[in-house]
């Protein structure tokens, strides 16, 4: 059973990156983050107040999941898309529990509680055109 999930919240902890075997493909790649997505209602002295929130597991299946995890940090503030599965297993004691797992589609960072942040232009490879309908040709004899 799964069911849509939107919502903000804060990293609660490390994130953990995962690769696993996928035969004679490309690896499947996770991201795992442990976020507390929290209820904030606004006060009368122009704060907030949470009202009840609450932790969920993310499972968010990326090819760059290994890069994302360096960008994202315990603290940071996100926006998470994607459905909430129900995940029931049993404990070392043999009692059933139940968790709800949210399997993202998109994870995005927001802009509160980051100190600084610094953008670079990702390099390219030489052989793809620099500019959308630019040829290799245009590209070498600009060079010269």
């Amino acid at each position: 059973m799964s069911t849509h999930f939107s919502g903000e919240g804060n990293i609660g902890s490390a994130p953990e990156f995962h690769e696993y075997p996928n035969g004679n493909e490309e690896p499947r790649r996770v991201l795992r983050l442990n976020v507390y997505f929290d209820n904030p209602v606004p006060t009368r002295d122009g704060g907030y107040e949470d009202r009840g929130g609450f932790w969920r597991p993310i499972d968010w299946w990326h090819r760059d999941a290994e890069h994302f995890a360096t960008l994202f940090q315990k603290g940071m503030r996100i926006v998470v898309h994607g459905r909430e599965e129900r995940d029931d297993w049993t404990d070392d004691d043999n009692n059933p529990r139940t968790t709800y797992r949210i399997n993202a589609r998109s994870v995005g960072m927001l802009p509160y509680r980051i100190e600084t942040m610094t953008l670079t232009r990702k390099q390219q490879d030489p052989e793809q055109p620099a500019e959308p309908g630019e040829s290799k040709e245009s590209k070498r004899t600009k060079a010269k």
